[in-house]
């Protein structure tokens, strides 16, 4: 069993879309909410299942945010060769930003793997 974080060939992130939504609750200090349609992809000729997340906001003045947990919306994923998880979520936010990051995983040997989430705007509408 390997400890090495390693990029799985053939397992992969789609960004479905994303949404402004003005119904998600939202805090003083990040009134927008944007929600985002996902899909993990594994085409590897591994099983993987997704252990974690890490994001990272980035807002249009560079001030990050980062976000890492366990799972998935609360599941532990478990992906054989050529299926795919879909799924959907969101991120508030303090004015126009760009998320981005990784999943984590671990195959059925053991190796730990990632793949990267594509990086995303969320525009701010104009009011």
């Amino acid at each position: 069993m390997s400890e090495k974080l390693v990029e799985l060939p053939g397992l992969w992130v789609s960004l479905d879309r994303v949404e402004y939504n003005p119904n998600v609750q939202v805090t003083p200090d990040r009134p927008y909410g944007f929600v985002y349609y996902i899909t993990i992809h594994n085409d590897s000729p591994r099983s993987v299942t997704i252990k974690g997340r890490k994001w990272v906001v980035t807002n249009e003045t560079g001030e990050k945010i980062v976000v890492e947990g366990d799972g998935v919306v609360g599941e532990f994923p478990r992906l054989s060769p050529g299926t795919r998880f879909h799924y959907n979520s969101y991120h508030l936010v303090s004015s126009d930003s760009v998320a981005e990051g990784a999943y984590l995983g671990q195959d059925d040997e053991g190796q730990r793997v990632f793949t990267r989430i594509p990086p995303f705007k969320m525009e701010v509408p104009a009011e």
